[in-house]
């Protein structure tokens, strides 16, 4: 029994629900998850974002990165990742048993990511029905999409992107795109692709943000069987049923990204989970520290507090004196070519006495007070690069040619690798990027999870099937 209008979709060949895993990296989706997804009816989605990989015991891998360049620490991330997300495909395919269906997701801004998708997918044959993919504009994903035979469901935030994507690319291999997935930005956990244009302060309805994308693709002669994942802010199907047999918005179908995170099969840690039964309204942030540049959304835990203080603790300098920049700046920086303004050169000198020694540039002619201990460890971590995105603010790094952006690296960031595999691993939730959607703080107040309950990924589906 299903939520009423509720239908199943064919997907692969095979009908399944059109309820999706939304595919969380680094490893807070793998094939434990989605493999029990899938067996439930649904589509279980593995991350490919350097998945983990397992020794002969079963257990996971540590990725160790000694090599002396970044370039070659690079390459050693992109056999980690093609290993590893291989490895989860072919236990989640079992897992799944012939039922529902296995994706898997990549973001087009990770570092090699054509080169990881391609050697997942050449050594998955038959066993990925198709890849979700955002993060970046993936022009090149239905090319690859037709040359493996898969389907390819794009990641976009605005009917403009998705037409921009259609018009340039994916026209050309219209019969394998089998949906387009709406990632509200204001809702969903994670990047996502908000845009210079939209203010993050301001969420804006989702309704009408997908009745136009549904509206641009019937214009671009989109089939009509083409459904539109909505994504961000899923809890209740109850609450969304005026979407369902909806003919403004056609076919649509439901991703769950962070109702998953609290299943028995959910890889994260226990503490992540428990963290999770904590948070309240307004506990998931909004932000733009990420390297990638791009907005995305997190549990503001000390972690997050600790960026939002860094960046508060700037000021703005000349070179020369010029305009309101009439003093130099005489702590913190070595040398006098830092103007700043009076007001700001006391603020600077408050900072030291309170422990900010170390004033850092970042790119934007500002500089930033941190403490010497903060200092050490930003650039430990910059050199430590091992190349994770194609491009990095925090660190310069660019995945080609010369493999630098030519920018200043940025201090105001952090590496992104680094603390997403920790908290996946057990490391400290509070001092790690801990991703999360902003209907998180619902655990709290659903009554299925009261008690503790944490629900099998079968119980979860039925209860979603359910309206609840």
């Amino acid at each position: 029994m299903s939520f009423k209008g509720l239908k199943p979709i064919n997907y692969g060949g095979r009908e399944v629900w059109p309820l999706i895993e939304g595919g969380k990296g680094v490893s807070a989706t793998n094939h434990a998850s989605s493999g029990a997804w899938a067996a439930a009816g649904g589509i279980g989605t593995v991350s490919a974002v350097n998945a983990d990989s397992y020794d002969a015991e079963g257990k996971i891998i540590p990725q160790v990165y000694d090599q002396l360049t970044r370039k070659e620490r690079h390459e050693q991330l992109i056999r980690y990742a093609i290993d590893g997300a291989t490895e989860q495909v072919k236990r989640a395919y079992d897992i799944a048993s012939g039922k529902g269906a296995i994706n898997i997701n990549v973001l087009w801004e990770m570092g090699g990511a054509q080169q990881v998708l391609e050697g997942v997918l050449e050594n998955c044959k038959g066993l990925v029905t198709g890849v979700t993919c955002g993060a970046g504009m993936p022009y090149k994903l239905a090319e690859i999409a037709a040359r493996f035979e898969v389907n390819y469901l794009p990641i976009i935030s605005s009917a403009r992107a998705f037409r921009a994507l259609w018009k340039r690319s994916y026209h050309k291999v219209s019969e394998l795109m089998a949906a387009v997935v709406y990632e509200d930005p204001w809702l969903a956990g994670g990047h996502n692709g908000l845009s210079n244009a939209e203010d993050p302060t301001k969420p804006e309805d989702p309704y009408p943000r997908v009745a136009a994308l549904r509206e641009t693709m019937r214009k671009e002669g989109v089939s009509e069987n083409v459904p539109i994942v909505m994504a961000g802010g899923v809890w209740y199907l109850r609450e969304w049923e005026n979407w369902i047999d909806n003919p403004e918005l056609g076919q649509i179908a439901f991703q769950f990204g962070t109702r998953p995170l609290l299943t028995e099969e959910s890889p994260i840690p226990q503490g992540w989970k428990d963290m999770l039964r904590t948070l309240e309204p307004g506990d998931v942030l909004l932000h733009r520290f990420s390297p990638t540049g791009f907005y995305s959304s997190a549990v503001r835990n000390p972690f997050l507090r600790n960026l939002e203080a860094r960046s508060e603790r700037q000021i703005p300098y000349s070179k020369v004196e010029a305009g309101e920049h009439t003093v130099q700046l005489d702590v913190g920086v070595k040398g006098k070519n830092f103007w700043v303004t009076p007001k700001d050169r006391d603020r600077a000198r408050e900072w030291v006495a309170a422990g900010y020694t170390d004033a850092l540039k970042t790119p934007d002619d500002t500089v930033v007070f941190v403490g010497a201990e903060e200092r050490a460890e930003i650039r430990k971590d910059q050199a430590d690069c091992m190349g994770c995105l194609s491009h990095c603010g925090f660190s310069s790094w660019k995945d080609h040619d010369d493999y630098t952006t030519g920018r200043l690296a940025d201090p105001r960031s952090f590496c992104i690798q680094k603390t997403l595999q920790d908290i996946a691993h057990g490391g400290d939730v509070d001092q790690n990027l801990a991703f999360a959607g902003h209907a998180a703080y619902r655990f709290k107040e659903d009554p299925f999870y009261s008690n503790n309950f944490t629900p099998t990924v079968k119980q979860l589906v039925d209860r979603i099937l359910t309206g609840d």
